[in-house]
């Protein structure tokens, strides 16, 4: 954290997102994963949304998953990085858009590296209009615990210096709080886990590179991680982790919100 109170460095995390526009079809799996769970979302409400915001879009996968679903009519997508072409460049921070806008603002996987979350929320509140709904879903805190116990673990046993390497995420039982603070009316948050197998904890870093969610943490060590200690982080992982067929699970939350503009 800085003298700011700040945790992330979005200037890096901008830079990350832009540099995995090119492959990222190869590694986009979770991002449709959530946005097929939130279309799901909207099947169970029983209204039209005219004005939809795909907030931190991506590559547009919501609206090409969800299209007309749940009565959206038309879909405005925003985005931090540039090379993704969104019709909105924003930072989610910093929302350029009038207050009374959307009727629905949707956003998967991408909220997790703000600064200030209550105060992206309370943006967010402002940019609906009347009755109109937030639907997000953000990593929850049991993200990639084993690979968080892993490097924790072979730091201990190796001597090697403990430096935050993965995020700080949400926890279920204070996402609906949040968006009380905001005020949001009938605030919901759900948690499920997705567990996905890879063949070692190379393969699983490589993929969070791809999904351009590797380290952005501001009191992250400077420069690049010794390879003893790569190659340490991995043999714990396997060794207390391993599944019988030799894959590494990681574990991946889904905390579900839902909140109301009254």
């Amino acid at each position: 954290m800085d003298g700011n109170g700040k945790i992330f460095d979005r200037a890096l995390y901008r830079k990350r997102r832009t540099r995995a526009v090119k492959e990222w079809g190869q590694y986009d799996f979770l991002k449709r994963e959530a946005a097929q769970r939130l279309g799901e979302c909207l099947d169970d409400i029983t209204r039209t949304f005219p004005l939809a915001l795909d907030l931190g879009c991506h590559s547009g996968i919501l609206p090409e998953l969800l299209g007309r679903k749940g009565g959206v009519g038309r879909w405005i997508s925003c985005d931090l990085a540039e090379n993704f072409n969104p019709q909105v460049v924003c930072d989610e921070e910093f929302l350029p858009f009038a207050d009374n806008t959307f009727d629905l603002i949707v956003s998967a996987l991408s909220l997790h590296h703000v600064n200030d979350l209550p105060g992206t929320f309370i943006q967010i509140k402002r940019a609906l209009k009347p009755d109109g709904l937030f639907l997000a879903i953000l990593p929850g805190a049991n993200t990639l615990k084993e690979l968080r116990m892993s490097i924790t673990g072979a730091s201990a046993e190796k001597g090697f210096p403990l430096s935050p390497r993965i995020a700080p995420f949400v926890e279920v039982r204070d996402a609906g709080a949040l968006l009380m603070r905001a005020g949001f009316a009938l605030p919901v948050a759900d948690s499920d886990t997705i567990e996905v197998n890879y063949p070692d904890s190379f393969a699983l870093m490589l993929d969070l590179q791809g999904m351009g969610e590797s380290n952005v943490l501001l009191s992250q060590h400077k420069g690049c991680t010794p390879p003893g200690q790569l190659a340490a982080t991995g043999d714990y992982y396997q060794t207390h982790y391993a599944l019988d067929d030799g894959t590494i699970p990681a574990t991946f939350e889904f905390i579900t919100m839902t909140g109301w503009k009254s």
